[in-house]
């Protein structure tokens, strides 16, 4: 399991940040990425001589370990795939879902974005990758959020409950999913004017994730599938879908417990139950947004 918890979309009881937190938590992401030192001879093997005697491992060819098959329809390794697990045919659906993923995510060994996409129709499910969405560069998708039949499923003082929504003037509807971490969504919503011309909406419910593997930032906080499994029921007015949908995202949980992965609790669970092993950070935003999930302050 990792803290980096994939993208969790907090329901309607989350309320909406600044825009501070997210812009300096992705610079100094990409600043990690881009100091990493390269490795040399030089540095691998010291400066005080010992280096010399290791000339010759550098020619050494090196054996680079074969990644497992993997299932071409889940995306998992063939020997834990969950096809069984999923529906024998693609969901007949009207609505159509864009998650709009980050980079990140998508070596995740542990996403659920490709079950979620063999639950569907290649056409109702189209995943886009990237931190900034141009209008110039992705047309196709402007002109997808300019249509009045699309919604942005993203929690925040403005956003209206899915539930309460009149559907019945947004046919066929268009849902825009964000897919990262809580930070990495808030830096894409925020740094991307497109995602803020549909109209925002958030999930009402008092459903627990039941993708217990990873780290969630609070209790209230889903997962990519898990939102896309509840909204497309909502609107597609079908509760079996989400059932449908959930179902591989279950087995992959039981899967991984059973060889080994631990209950991941939630930040907010740890912290109230004086459970959080980590040190405190020393960023101020940071430290306040902890001591606000410990008084059950909205965030």
């Amino acid at each position: 399991g990792e803290a980096m918890e994939e993208r969790t979309l907090p329901t309607g009881r989350t309320g909406d940040r600044g825009k501070g937190e997210a812009e300096e938590e992705e610079e100094e992401e990409e600043a990690r990425e881009q100091c990493t030192p390269p490795v040399s001879p030089v540095s691998a093997g010291g400066l005080d001589g010992d280096g010399e005697g290791c000339e010759g491992l550098w020619e050494l060819p090196v054996e680079v370990s074969a990644r497992r098959p993997e299932c071409g329809r889940c995306g998992r390794p063939q020997k834990v795939c969950l096809c069984p697990f999923l529906p024998v045919h693609p969901l007949k659906v009207s609505t159509c879902l864009y998650i709009i993923q980050h980079p990140a995510e998508e070596n995740r060994v542990l996403r659920t974005v490709p079950l979620l996409a063999a639950c569907l129709p290649e056409d109702k499910c189209k995943i886009l990758i990237g931190r900034r969405f141009s209008e110039d560069r992705y047309p196709e998708l402007a002109s997808v959020c300019r249509n009045s039949n699309t919604l942005i499923l993203y929690p925040g003082a403005g956003a209206t409950n899915l539930e309460d929504v009149d559907l019945s003037t947004l046919e066929p509807c268009v849902i825009i999913i964000i897919d990262g971490t809580w930070s990495q969504a808030k830096h894409i919503f925020f740094k991307n004017s497109l995602f803020r011309i549909p109209k925002q909406v958030q999930l009402r419910t008092s459903l627990s994730s039941q993708y217990v593997i990873r780290t969630q930032p609070t209790n209230a906080c889903l997962s990519t599938l898990e939102c896309a499994a509840i909204a497309l029921a909502i609107v597609e007015k079908n509760e079996s879908i989400k059932e449908t949908i959930l179902r591989p995202l279950q087995a992959l949980c039981s899967f991984q417990l059973q060889h080994g992965a631990q209950v991941h609790h939630s930040k907010e669970h740890l912290l109230k139950n004086g459970l959080y092993k980590k040190p405190m950070p020393k960023n101020k935003r940071k430290l306040r947004r902890m001591e606000l999930l410990v008084n059950n302050v909205k965030i």
